[in-house]
């Protein structure tokens, strides 16, 4: 039985291997869904990338209405509204499975997550009745309707407005949006604006069909081509009243709340896209012939092979722990009493902030082996007869999308600080406690001869290095801190890579257990080149933090005990990816 434990917690407490999910454990009808989405990718999807691209007329819908006859777009949809009703970390393996897919997974993605779950989590019981099962089949499709050309991440400052017609029977939409994933050919638009004089958003479902939409042609993007983008104008919209989707005035934690769906399941996608990235350049690297060999027999490309393994096995790690915290919390409501749908809401709530990490770790992991996929590739990297091309400009909108990635680091800090303000965590017990241990003798004893044991001993010292460094901001700044960004970001990316690492660390650890370490050596060859890795990143990010704001004896104190926080034993990195390299080669694809 796992123990529950609350978003965030992790910075504080020590997370048995037992505790957590890892990907291996999916049981087999989730490894046939996901199956079937990976060879419906096969049939229907890679071989047509250049007509979606080009947004041939009609492929788009085509090819969802195609998946949603297989099932792929009602994974989390309860049965009542004709889906199959799994559990959230199943639709997590979807949207990975899905991820390699390119613009087709981002017109999936958008109608699955940020177009249906509004409906599904806030709308009544005769709005989910009259559009989930035809969203569910794929006979109506869905765009979210938030940004707008003056308010992108300040999303509450929008302009677009919704007034009473004189009957008083509908709403008249007036306004722009923006950047609208779907935009030509959905059916249905989530649609935010703001009601008279109201502060705060409201959202409405309307139809397209309602009269008084008229949109920009499609936007030339850099990536994701095939995705249909467009500007949608609301001219006197009419929306009856009964569309006002939940309470007037919560749009906007709707918006936030589908948000933190939308980070955590676009980690899942850059997943399923990296995964397939790195396959095609181990096969590349094992078929291209320079100085008489395949250049996968030289160091420079299996240090490169390697440490995409390791950076997705570690991201996969982090992911699925997330998704299985979401659903033992919902499980936990349940048992409660709690509605599913507000219960289905809250226990993403409660782990909005590892939402938001695995939102800009995976992304960023993309970014990294697209590049390094170029770069195997070489000057057929750069072609686009190849196809790392297409893969290299398509991976940049994630840092963009559903939050720009700083966003979502400030947003890893301010929530943590907020939960500790509120009580709901308790930070500045530990975070006091050391600061205490700065002052004491460093502890020299035995590290353990248990498998694991120095490097849990590291994690356990990584977080008191965020603790230090978050500790020492709060208290020297106060009330100014918020307006730190770049300190902000600094402690952002000391917890987000204590989260990541101590995740893979747990998966490793969790396979040895079921496998024996014979088995499961490479997963802990990677576990701990991600481990010791971080530990220099966590070590760079947080001193600039402490030089931003410490000075004398003080600062002389937090950087010895950052020096002692990140401190590890010597580990031959090199030869651990080669061994990692060797598996990858000899398997020809990613193999973990």
């Amino acid at each position: 039985m796992r123990q529950t434990i609350k978003g965030g917690e992790f910075i504080i407490r020590e997370t048995p291997y037992t505790d957590i999910f890892i990907p291996e454990e999916f049981d087999e009808e989730a490894r046939m869904i996901r199956q079937t989405c990976l060879d419906f990718l096969d049939a229907e999807v890679l071989n047509k990338l250049d007509r979606i691209d080009a947004q041939e007329e009609g492929l788009m819908t085509n090819l969802l209405d195609k998946a949603g006859e297989l099932g792929m777009l009602g994974v989390s949809i309860p049965e009542e509204y004709g889906g199959f009703g799994k559990n959230f970390n199943t639709s997590m393996l979807v949207t990975d499975a899905v991820g390699g897919g390119y613009s087709f997974a981002v017109a999936l993605s958008a109608h699955t997550g940020i177009g249906t779950l509004p409906i599904l989590y806030y709308g009544n019981e005769a709005q989910k009745a009259k559009y989930i099962p035809k969203l569910t089949t794929g006979e109506w499709k869905a765009a979210y309707c938030l940004t707008e050309p003056n308010s992108g991440s300040d999303a509450n400052s929008g302009r677009t407005s919704a007034k009473f017609n004189a009957e008083g029977t509908h709403y008249l939409i007036n306004g722009q949006k923006m950047w609208i994933t779907n935009g030509g050919f959905a059916d249905i638009f989530i649609v935010f604006a703001k009601i008279d004089d109201d502060k705060n958003l409201s959202a409405f479902i309307v139809e397209r069909d309602f009269g008084g939409i008229t949109m920009n042609p499609e936007e030339h993007k850099m990536g994701i081509k095939g995705s249909s983008t467009r500007q949608v104008f609301f001219n006197d919209c009419p929306v009856p009243i009964e569309n006002l989707l939940s309470d007037r005035e919560n749009g906007f934690k709707i918006a936030v709340n589908i948000l933190n769906i939308g980070r955590i399941k676009l980690g899942a996608a850059t997943i399923g896209s990296s995964r397939a990235v790195l396959t095609q350049s181990i096969k590349y690297a094992n078929e291209r012939i320079q100085f008489n060999l395949p250049i996968s027999k030289f160091g420079a490309i299996r240090y490169k092979l390697a440490e995409m393994a390791t950076r997705l096995f570690a991201m996969e790690s982090a992911a699925y722990r997330a998704g299985q915290n979401i659903d033992d919390a919902y499980d936990a409501l349940i048992g409660g009493g709690m509605d599913e749908a507000k219960a289905k809401l809250k226990s993403v709530e409660q782990f909005a902030i590892e939402c938001a990490i695995i939102k800009v770790w995976c992304s960023e992991m993309l970014d990294y082996v697209v590049d390094e996929g170029v770069q195997i590739y070489g000057g057929m990297g750069y072609s686009a007869e190849a196809p790392m091309e297409r893969a290299y400009r398509d991976s940049r909108i994630n840092r963009i999308f559903e939050g720009t990635n700083e966003v979502n680091r400030l947003l890893v800090v301010d929530m943590l600080l907020k939960r500790a303000m509120k009580g709901e965590l308790d930070l500045m017990g530990p975070a006091q406690a050391v600061a205490g241990e700065l002052m004491s003798i460093p502890d020299f004893g035995a590290e353990g001869e248990t498998l694991f044991a120095a490097e849990k001993k590291i994690v356990a010292n990584l977080k008191k290095a965020g603790l230090l460094v978050a500790g020492a901001a709060v208290q020297k700044l106060m009330m100014s801190l918020s307006k730190e960004q770049e300190i902000l970001m600094n402690i952002a990316d000391v917890i987000g890579y204590v989260y990541v690492a101590e995740s893979v660390l747990l998966r490793a650890e969790k396979l040895y257990h079921a496998k024996g370490e014979e088995a499961s050596a490479l997963t802990t060859d990677m576990a701990r080149i991600y481990l010791y890795s971080a530990v220099d990143k966590i070590n760079i990010a947080a001193k600039e933090a402490l030089y931003s704001f410490g000075e004398g004896d003080e600062l002389n104190m937090m950087l010895a005990g950052l020096r002692r926080f990140t401190k590890a034993q010597p580990f031959n990195v090199k030869d651990a990816r080669q061994r990692v390299a060797r598996k990858l080669i000899e398997e020809n694809k990613y193999c973990f």
